[in-house]
């Protein structure tokens, strides 16, 4: 991994580290985000008592830890790992996995240019880091156009190529959910009343879609940036059946199970 970081990091930022050394009672590892490294005290490996470091790392091993103290004069750094939290981690290894992701991005574009690729990232990042931490927080906002490679200092051929790289590797995925809903009414007006729910369902998203299947049944396609956004849609739909619920009316809905674009 190119990425590195200036000075030292702050206090209770969470690090991607490797281990380097495995004393009795502490562990040295190298911070694989900037060029320093740091001792785990034996206590801030895992609660409990512990027996053997080894049972815990090992040498080479990659950790996500939290800065625990910093000496800024004398350049210390102590870490643990048995404060970071399940989340902290995923998130972490995320960021990791996806700036890895952008760099293997310019490796690729520098081979179709038949250039040095460490050179190309160091002209790359020298612009994007101007205005964002990585690169892939840049390439995301190009993937979603909400960023120009162009004018964020990109020289205008090699921000063509790149961001037709980006498109591919780092489009939006999204979630998919098809909803039956199934109504039946004997009130006078009821055209009206079903025209009305339609409506509400449509209202949700601009980008809802719906059919008419036959005898009162439709299919509406929901689509979100995840699951939780694509539920957040469905409990919609829900609450609008509900409210045509009455003595002469009802309302049904069906889900499918959700899909995830590949």
């Amino acid at each position: 991994m190119y990425y590195k970081r200036e000075g030292l990091p702050e206090q209770d930022e969470i690090v991607l580290c490797k281990v380097t050394k495995i004393l009795p009672n502490a562990v040295f590892v190298d911070l694989l985000e900037y060029n320093n490294g740091g001792l785990i005290h034996i206590s801030e490996i895992s609660p409990g008592r512990i027996r053997n470091l080894r049972d815990f790392v090992e040498v080479d091993r990659q950790i996500v830890c939290k800065i625990l103290r910093l000496d800024k004069e004398k350049g210390h750094i102590d870490l643990s790992l048995r404060r970071v939290n399940s989340n902290q981690r995923r998130d972490k290894l995320d960021e990791i996995k996806n700036e890895i992701k952008s760099e293997q991005l310019i490796a690729n574009i520098a081979t179709k240019l038949k250039r040095k690729s460490d050179d190309l990232y160091q002209e790359v990042s020298k612009k994007i880091f101007l205005e964002y931490s990585h690169l892939y927080l840049c390439f995301k906002e190009v993937a979603e156009e909400e960023a120009d490679l162009e004018k964020i200092g990109i020289e205008k051929n090699l921000a063509k190529d790149l961001t037709q790289a980006i498109l591919e590797k780092f489009k939006p995925k999204k979630v998919f959910l098809s909803v039956e809903i199934i109504l039946q009414t004997y009130d006078s007006a009821g055209v009206n009343k079903i025209k009305t729910l339609l409506a509400k369902v449509q209202a949700i998203s601009p980008i809802i879609t719906m059919a008419y299947l036959g005898a009162g049944r439709y299919k509406v396609n929901l689509e979100g940036a995840d699951f939780k956004a694509v539920e957040k849609e469905y409990q919609k739909v829900v609450a609008i059946a509900e409210d045509f619920n009455d003595k002469i009316s009802t309302a049904k809905v069906e889900r499918e199970k959700a899909e995830e674009e590949q």
